[in-house]
């Protein structure tokens, strides 16, 4: 049905197990394969399998992709048309559905419950297990209803998934899902294709199109997280100024809105959303070059959950984190502000640690993110801008000596820009204004350049020697840590400001590079024809046939059905519907 032959990963122990009556939860990054995992135990099984799923834009995708292969699938969710609704119901009463997409709250209510009671169940799959723990990064309270399942169908088994899940979360989820018991299946949270770098924001926007232009190849989709509506809204502005199909989403949009958005970008080529963390989950499309943050996420499941939503198909992907210290000291704040529990708040600042651990990096990113989720790489991954582009640690005790003297000097009443002026002894208006043009610590930094004294000041707020107060207008203040530094008790390494790639410059990954394949007229041929095939059909390009089908077949040339059969990806029913329309494809490219 699905076109490979044979699985990969964890993916066989896992449909063993669940085909044979198991429960468990499964870890498997994004791009995994975790959908096959609960599919085809549905299948095989008899019944219906039942998938919880949070998003209605996730359920419409996958039940379309599922109908592509002949797989008798529907979605049940709060935005379906009463008619639409009954009809659902009249297949589930007549048994001819497999599998039902089913949002939580709709599962718990509405006596879905009861009338499921009266049907053979194949199995209940929990996607996006993570929403039901408060430690996830999308705790969502209806999946605090789910552990009925467990209750009310003890024989029925049940497998939660989910991509990023620290070792607190998956205990979490255990619990609250009644999985105890259980096996837990543990993939590899690596995701070799996927080059991570971070920089320090600074000239964002040029930042953003030398990124966009060098990872999207002018063709692929992308991704662009802002930490505010506002910015979100400003961003898609100036790329839809510089030609490119941008969206935005947010959570302020109407839900017909978010919608078309989604909509748009699950069916659109190059493609750019410009979002907020509202735009997490339901991103099903496996063609997404590339992820880029313009502010620092909370925590490093947040991030690499969202830097997932690329490469998907196991192309090179990129991801870009731009951050500056105010987005450090602005997250602690929102922390020590929240009117959460003494314990939440104390998780909440370890994980905040380690996402500035990640950003301010000088050892290999991926090693230091895959430890978060309690593993251990071997070695360093030689795909992220740090192995790429190894930076240099200096002493940095004096000049930090230097800079908090001039915070402390100055009042703690002044921002960063003018803490650096004073180092540089520069006579600016203000400077003169408040006599610091006077101070012993006026033009003592001039060794350095300005640069340099940014990326220092924003490592002491990393480290938490200096803090940012965001409630006024962003002055900088020296905590309890900057003392011991300032009596020399305290040595300070600092890391050499890493420098951007040049635009032109290439990224190195595992796989065919979607440039490469871009520049083949077979391929643009067969995306061409995918795409007049998806329109028509009014669902999106990648149910037709992904981008890496499509390159093989582009790459190999198959001259018969039964060739094109081999091609991973090309299952019985599409092999039937679409193989002589690729054929004619490829023989009009001769």
């Amino acid at each position: 049905m699905f076109g490979h032959t044979g699985f990969r990963g964890l993916q066989e122990e896992v449909v063993r197990h669940a085909v044979a009556g198991g429960s468990g939860l499964v870890l498997m990054p994004t791009g995994g394969g975790k959908s096959l995992c609960f599919q085809v135990p549905a299948l095989c099984r008899p019944g219906l399998g039942v998938v919880v799923s949070p998003l209605i834009a996730l359920m419409e995708d996958q039940v379309a992709a599922l109908r592509q292969q002949d797989i008798a699938a529907a979605a049940l969710h709060s935005d379906l048309p009463p008619e639409e609704a009954r009809a659902v119901w009249r297949d589930l009463d007549s048994g001819q559905l497999k599998l039902l997409y089913v949002s939580p709250e709709r599962l718990t209510g509405e006596g879905t419950l009861a009338r499921l009671d009266e049907m053979r169940i194949a199995l209940f799959a929990i996607d996006e297990a993570h929403c039901v723990s408060q430690w996830g990064h999308h705790f969502r309270p209806e999946y605090r209803a789910l552990p009925v399942l467990a209750e009310r169908f003890p024989q029925v088994p049940r497998l939660a998934l989910t991509a990023t899940a620290d070792p607190r979360t998956v205990q979490d989820i255990q619990r609250q899902l009644r999985l105890e018991d259980s096996p837990l299946f543990r993939a590899s949270f690596d995701r070799p294709n996927i080059r991570m770098a971070a920089l320090p924001r600074d000239h964002e926007r040029g930042q953003l199109r030398g990124f966009i232009k060098r990872a999207g190849d002018g063709t692929g989709a992308g991704l662009i997280y802002c930490g505010t509506r506002r910015k979100a809204e400003q961003t898609a502005e100036w790329l839809r100024a510089d030609g490119h199909d941008a969206l935005v989403f947010h959570a302020g949009l109407e839900p017909a809105e978010k919608r078309e958005a989604h909509r748009r970008f699950a069916r659109g080529d190059a493609v750019v959303m410009a979002a907020t963390i509202a735009f997490g989950m339901g991103i099903d499309r496996p063609d997404v070059r590339y992820v880029a943050h313009t502010d620092l996420p909370k925590s490093p499941e947040s991030w690499y959950q969202e830097i997932g939503r690329a490469g998907r198909d196991g192309l090179p992907a990129e991801a870009l984190l731009l951050y500056g210290a105010g987005d450090i000291a602005l997250a602690r704040h929102r922390i020590q502000e929240s009117a959460a529990s003494d314990e939440q708040k104390r998780v909440e600042r370890q994980r905040l640690d380690a996402m500035v651990a990640i950003a301010e990096a000088s050892t290999c990113r991926r090693q230091i993110l895959l430890r978060c989720f309690g593993e251990e790489a071997p070695e360093p991954c030689g795909r992220c801008d740090i192995c790429q582009n190894p930076p240099k640690l200096f002493d940095g005790t004096v000049p930090a000596q230097k800079l908090l003297s001039a915070v402390l000097r100055t009042g703690r009443r002044f921002g960063v820009g003018h803490v650096i002026d004073v180092l540089l002894g520069k006579t600016t208006q203000k400077v003169t204004q408040f006599g610091h043009d006077q101070l012993p610590t006026f033009g003592v930094g001039r060794d350095l350049p300005e640069t340099a004294w940014k990326g220092i000041a924003r490592q002491l707020v990393a480290q938490g020697a200096l803090d940012v107060a965001v409630e006024n207008h962003g002055e900088l203040v020296p905590t309890d840590a900057a003392r011991p530094i300032l009596k020399g008790e305290q040595p300070v390494m600092f890391r050499e400001e890493l420098v951007a790639p040049a635009p032109g410059a290439r990224r190195s990954a595992r796989g065919t590079a979607p440039a490469a394949a871009n520049a083949d007229p077979v391929f643009a041929a067969l995306r061409d024809w995918r795409r007049r095939v998806a329109s028509a059909q009014g669902v999106p390009s990648y149910v037709i046939f992904q981008d890496r089908t499509l390159a093989e077949i582009a790459a190999t040339l198959p001259g018969t059905l039964d060739a094109l059969a081999q091609i991973p990806g090309v299952g019985a029913t599409k092999l039937e519907r679409y193989g002589e329309a690729v054929l004619k494809v490829l023989r009009e490219c001769e």
